[in-house]
This record gives structure tokens, C-alpha cells and sequence, in this order.
């Protein structure tokens, strides 16, 4: 009985008990990874770039202030969004594009599947020039993963609600 009173008391001190939330600031350094952009629909590549600003922005704010260039990024696209980045297709993607050159500007690499390339006819010279055409968009990722990259997959779907209706 003593054994299980000891047992209770030492659980129950041993986990801090919260009276409000918190906030945390977590220890971020050296950040390696790589996003999958993967999606059924090319506009999606939008809010898959607020993604990467979300990696990105918090990093370069006060008390981190890494500099973009000190982060290592690759963004591996393989879906239908790989037609924002065709030069013919400029005047209907130019918000994402231009968008894209500014984060390549600040050190992200935005490689692209080849066989995904060919599966939409396109060459190297059809793509924007801070492109980097790969082999394959999954050997890839399994490269950059056993170099120690983490992988972020954007979970894009389709906003039914405002943030008013269902505050």
C-alpha cells in the first residue's frame, strides 16, 4: 500500500500541471527540408506556397534571424502544378511565379520531375529559368530524405467556410 501511495505521488509530480496556455519557443536551427508539391489541380500551387512562407517567414523573424540563404529548401513538383511553370503559361500563373523566383531569390530550389516533364511534353527550355529539372520527382525525395531532409506533404483542400462562419 505504502509502494502504490509513493508510486501516485511521484506520478502525480511528475507531469507540471498548467493553469493557462503557453507559448514556446521552440529551438530551431540548421533547417533542411524539402517540400512535395503534388496536386490534382494547378491553382492549389497558390496555397501550397503560403506553406512555404509559413516555414520560412517565422525563421527569418526575431529571436531566429536566419538568413534565407543559411536554410536549405528544395520544393520537388510533380503534379498538374508543374504547368505554372512553363514559360507559355506565364500570363495565367504570373502571381505564382512570381512569387516562386522571389523564395528562389532567397535560396529555395524548385525542382521538377522529369518524367512528369515528358508526361506534359514539356523540355528544359519550356520551364522558367530558376527551374532544375531532376530525373524523377520520387527518386528525389528518397534521395533528399537519407540525406536528413525533412519532408513537408501541403494538405491543400478546397476552403468551403470563412473563418467568420465558423468561428
Amino acid at each position: 500500500m505504502r509502494n502504490l501511495i509513493l508510486s501516485l505521488f511521484l506520478l502525480s509530480t511528475s507531469f507540471p500541471a498548467y493553469s493557462e496556455p503557453r507559448f514556446v519557443q521552440t529551438p530551431y536551427e540548421e533547417p533542411r527540408v524539402m517540400f512535395e508539391f503534388y496536386f490534382d489541380e494547378p491553382g492549389k500551387i497558390h496555397a501550397a506556397l503560403h506553406w512555404l512562407r509559413s516555414y520560412i517567414n517565422p525563421l527569418m523573424a526575431s529571436p531566429y534571424n536566419m538568413a534565407p540563404e543559411f536554410m536549405d529548401i528544395k520544393v520537388i513538383i510533380h503534379g498538374t502544378e508543374i504547368v505554372t511553370l512553363a514559360k507559355k503559361n506565364y500570363a495565367k500563373y504570373k502571381n505564382a511565379v512570381e512569387r516562386m523566383k522571389y523564395y528562389n531569390q532567397l535560396g529555395v530550389e524548385f525542382r521538377v520531375c522529369g518524367l512528369a516533364a515528358n508526361d506534359f511534353d514539356y523540355k528544359l527550355s519550356d520551364f522558367q529559368d530558376f527551374v532544375i529539372l531532376v530525373p524523377s520527382a520520387i527518386t528525389e525525395i528518397g534521395h533528399w530524405q537519407q540525406k536528413g531532409y525533412a519532408l513537408i506533404q501541403p494538405d491543400i483542400m478546397d476552403k468551403k467556410f470563412s473563418v467568420e462562419e465558423i468561428r
